[in-house]
C-alpha cells in the first residue's frame, strides 16, 4: 500500500504496540499531528505544558510499564526542550523513543528557521539517533530504533525526520514485530565459578540495582537471598527489586543508605553484585569499598565491568537468565551467625526522625500505610527524594521512580503522569520539594486538562533543602542562594493551574489529606509545610568510605 510519511510513522508506532504519546506540536511535524487527529481513537497523545514534561512522561511510563515511551516535539527549540529528558533517560537505562521533525531537505544546513541540528546535541546521551532524509527508509529506521531502545542496556533513541518526508508517498510493507533473541555470552564454567565462591562464603551480601527491575529479575533475586541466607540491600534505582518489608532486607547503601547496608558490605566475604554499575553515590571512597570481599557482577552490559571497581568474578549477560542458570546449580546455604549480626546492627542503627513534629518521614510512613506499599512513588530530586527511598517500603518492582543518574530536578511531575497513563488502575504520587516543583509545575495544567488523578506532595521547606544541608554540614553555614522564602502560594498556584489544593501544616492533618486526594477523582496538590533544617540521614561524606556513614545522633555526640 502507498502511505505518505506521517501515516507510516503512525503504522510503525501501531505495530510497536504504542497506544501513548506525550508531545508538542509545531510546524516542522504538523503532518504527523494531522494524521494523529485521524487516528485519535487509536492513540491517546498527551498534549504537555513543556517538551521536557513529554519526555519525563514518555520517560515514567517507560518506567512503570516496561514499554518504550513515545515522545514527540518539533524542530528546534521543542527538539532541544527534549534534551535533559532525554539525558534523564539515559542515565538510568530507560527505553524511550524520541520523535522529531526538522526543516525541508533542501533547507537542512543553512541555519534555516528553527532548524537545529539534534542529533549531533544528543549524540553523547542517547544509544543512538538516526536523521531520516528518504521516505523509503522511514519505516524501518523506526523499527530498528524500536528495537535498539528495549534491546540489550535500554536507552533513548533519537528519530529526526525531515518535514519533506512526511510528506512523501512510498510503499509501505507492514512488519511483524517478533522478541530478538540473543545469544548467552557467558559459559557454564562461569556460573560454576560463581558458585564456588558462593559455597565457600561465610558473610555473603546482595548488592541489587536498576538492572534487576530491567530484566524482570526481581522474583530471582529473592530467591537467591532465600537459598543462600544473604542480607540484601539495593540501590535507589533498585527500589522494589527486593521486598523491602522482607527481613533480609537491610535497607539502601550508599551515601544516604542504612548504617546496617554500609557496614554490611564493608563487613562481608562477597558481594554479589545483581545489575548494579557501582555509582559513586553508593561506593564512597573505591579503595575502601567492600575490601575484605571477593567481589561479583552480574551485568547485561560489559562496560561497566571493572569500571569503577574491579571484581574477582563477573558475568555479562542478562540478569534474568544468569541467576536462572545459577540457581539450578547453587546448593542452599545456611548463614545464621551472619544474618544475627546483621539483625543486632538493624537494632543498633535503626533509621530514626524526629516525630515530635511534622516531617517528610511521616509522611511517607502515612502514605505507605494507607496504600499499603501499593502506589507507584515518583520523585524529584533532593532530600525528599531520599526520605521517599528510605520511608515507604517498596514491595514490587517499577514502582520507585526517579531520576537517579542525572539527578534531574524537575522530573516527577511529568514522570507520574506518565506513569499514571502506563497505570490508571494505580494510586500514583510524585514527592516534590518546593524548589523541584517550582521547575515544571506548568505540567499541572497538563494533569488538570486531562483530568488526571495524580497525587502532588510538595515538601515546602522554603529552602533548596539538600544543597542547605551541605551548607550546613560542609559549607560553614553560609546559605549562599538556597532560600526560597518569597510570596509564592503553591494552593494558590495548584488551584490557578486546575487543581484541587490542600496544606497540612501539622502530623494530625496527614492521614485525612492523603485519604481525601486519593478519592477525589481528579489532579490533587498537597502542600506539606516542613522546618526547613531537617535533615537526611544517615549520611556519608562525598568521597568517604561508607564506614564513616553517621547520623544525628553522632553529631550530638
Amino acid at each position: 500500500m502507498v502511505l505518505n510519511g506521517a501515516e507510516i510513522v503512525l503504522k510503525c508506532l501501531k505495530e510497536q504496540g504504542v497506544d501513548t504519546v506525550f508531545g508538542y506540536p509545531g510546524g516542522t511535524i504538523l503532518n504527523i499531528y494531522d494524521e494523529l487527529y485521524k487516528h485519535s481513537d487509536e492513540f491517546c497523545h498527551i498534549l504537555t505544558s513543556h517538551e521536557q514534561g513529554a519526555a519525563h512522561a514518555a520517560d515514567g511510563y517507560a518506567r512503570s510499564t516496561g514499554k518504550v515511551g513515545v515522545c514527540m516535539a518539533t524542530s528546534g527549540p521543542g527538539s532541544t526542550n527534549l534534551v535533559t529528558g532525554i539525558a534523564t533517560a539515559y542515565m538510568d537505562s530507560v527505553p524511550m523513543v524520541a520523535i522529531t521533525c526538522n526543516v525541508n531537505l533542501p533547507a537542512l544546513g543553512k541555519d534555516s528557521f528553527q532548524e537545529v541540528d539534534i542529533n549531533g546535541i544528543t549524540m553523547p546521551i542517547t544509544k543512538h539517533g538516526f536523521i531520516v532524509k528518504d521516505v523509503k527508509k522511514l519505516a524501518d529506521t523506526l523499527r530498528r530504533a524500536f528495537e535498539i531502545a528495549r534491546s540489550g542496556r535500554p536507552g533513548p533513541v533519537v528519530v529526526d525526520i525531515t518535514k519533506d518526508v512526511t510528506a512523501a508517498k512510498c510503499d509501505y510493507t507492514p512488519a511483524q514485530i517478533s522478541e530478538p533473541k540473543t545469544k548467552k555470552e557467558y559459559s557454564k564454567e562461569d556460573i560454576e565459578k560463581v558458585a564456588a565462591m558462593i559455597a565457600k562464603s561465610k558473610r555473603p551480601f546482595i548488592y541489587v540495582g536498576g538492572g534487576a527491575i530491567i530484566s524482570g529479575a526481581h522474583e530471582e533475586v529473592r530467591e537467591l537471598a532465600k537459598r543462600i541466607q544473604a542480607p540484601v540491600c539495593d540501590t535507589l534505582m533498585g527500589k522494589g527489586a527486593f521486598d523491602g518489608t522482607d527481613e533480609l532486607y537491610t535497607g539502601m547503601i550508599g551515601m544516604h543508605g542504612t548504617k546496617t547496608s554500609n557496614y554490611g558490605v564493608s563487613k562481608c566475604d562477597l558481594l554479589l553484585t545483581c545489575g548494579a554499575r557501582f555509582s559513586d553515590r553508593v561506593i564512597g571512597n573505591p579503595k575502601a569499598f567492600a575490601k575484605g570481599a571477593k567481589i561479583v557482577q552480574f551485568d547485561i552490559d560489559a562496560a561497566e565491568i571493572n569500571k569503577n571497581i574491579k571484581t574477582d568474578a563477573s558475568i555479562v549477560g542478562d540478569l534474568k537468565e544468569i541467576l536462572t542458570d545459577l540457581l539450578e546449580v547453587l546448593k542452599p546455604g545456611k548463614h545464621d551467625e551472619w544474618l544475627s549480626e546483621i539483625k543486632e546492627m538493624e537494632e543498633e542503627f535503626p533509621l530514626s526522625y524526629d516525630k515530635s513534629k511534622l516531617t517528610c518521614p511521616y509522611i511517607m510512613e502515612e502514605l505507605d500505610k494507607i496504600t499499603k506499599g501499593g502506589a507507584i512513588i515518583t520523585t524529584d530530586v533532593g532530600q525528599h527524594q531520599m526520605w521517599a527511598a528510605q520511608y515507604y517500603k517498596y514491595k514490587n518492582p517499577r514502582t520507585f521512580l526517579s531520576s537517579g543518574g542525572l539527578g534531574t530536578m524537575g522530573y516527577g511531575l511529568g514522570a507520574v503522569i506518565g506513569a499514571k497513563m502506563g497505570n490508571p488502575d494505580k494510586i500514583c504520587v510524585n514527592i516534590a520539594g518546593d524548589g523541584c516543583f517550582r521547575m515544571n509545575m506548568n505540567e499541572l495544567a497538563t494533569a488538570s486538562r486531562y483530568n488526571i488523578p495524580i497525587i502532588e506532595i510538595i515538601i515546602d521547606n522554603e529552602v533548596l533543602g539538600m544543597v542547605r544541608q551541605w551548607q550546613n554540614l560542609f559549607y560553614g553555614q553560609r546559605y549562599s542562594q538556597t532560600v526560597l522564602t518569597d510570596k509564592v502560594d503553591y494552593c494558590k498556584v495548584a488551584e490557578g493551574l486546575g487543581c484541587k489544593a490542600i496544606r497540612v501544616t501539622k502530623k494530625s492533618e496527614v492521614a485525612a489529606a492523603l485519604k481525601e486526594a486519593i478519592n477525589a477523582g481528579g489532579p490533587v496538590v498537597i502542600d506539606a509545610v516542613i522546618e526547613k533544617d531537617d535533615k537526611v540521614y544517615p549520611m556519608v561524606p562525598a568521597g568517604k568510605p561508607l564506614t564513616e556513614v553517621f547520623d544525628a545522633s553522632d553529631i550530638e555526640e
